[in-house]
């Protein structure tokens, strides 16, 4: 994916992250493109590691930066919690010029946005946590739980199983919608 069909998208996702009840501050839009990267198959080709909340990409990071360089988003301060991001007049009709990538992946944005745009930042942790260690098999053959619990001590393991449960659930109903390959 292109430079900028991969901003079109993130756009979109930011566009259908906040219609679905998200804050859009920048954890939020780190999570929801590593769920649309790393379960959907969504080709932006950002770099994930675990970090201090769960997976995260510093050329992600760097791209929400350019975005807002080239006025495509802005931030907007909003009580209690911080800065939120928001699509700019020259975001939408940046938007406009990119109908057959968006009409491409609008279906996965649009379960990734349903699926976790109202949720907190723990929460996100959590299940965001719970795919890397799915996903990730150059971790060491244990229980899903407990290698969440291990990596983030902070997280309880009824708070790691119910996590996994998610995880489980929202891998078999992309499958189930042929969103995805057999994973």
């Amino acid at each position: 994916m292109k430079k900028m069909q991969r901003d079109a998208v993130l756009l979109s996702l930011i566009k259908e992250m906040k219609a679905n009840g998200s804050w859009c501050g920048e954890t939020h839009i780190q999570k929801a493109a590593y769920f649309l990267q790393e379960l959907l198959d969504v080709p932006m080709s950002f770099d994930f590691i675990l970090y201090k909340h769960g997976p995260y990409s510093f050329d992600l990071s760097d791209e929400v930066t350019a975005m807002r360089a080239d006025s495509l988003i802005e931030y907007k301060t909003r009580l209690p919690y911080g800065p939120s991001l928001f699509p700019t007049k020259e975001g939408q009709e940046f938007l406009d010029r990119y109908p057959k990538t968006l009409g491409k992946y609008y279906d996965k944005i649009q379960f990734i946005a349903e699926k976790i745009g109202n949720m907190g930042v723990a929460d996100l942790e959590r299940l965001a946590t719970a795919l890397y260690v799915t996903l990730n098999e150059n971790l060491p053959e244990k229980s899903r739980e407990i290698q969440i619990t291990e990596l983030k001590p902070h997280i309880k393991i009824d708070e790691a199983n119910e996590a996994v449960k998610n995880i489980d659930a929202m891998r078999k109903e992309s499958r189930e919608k042929g969103m995805v390959d057999i994973l």
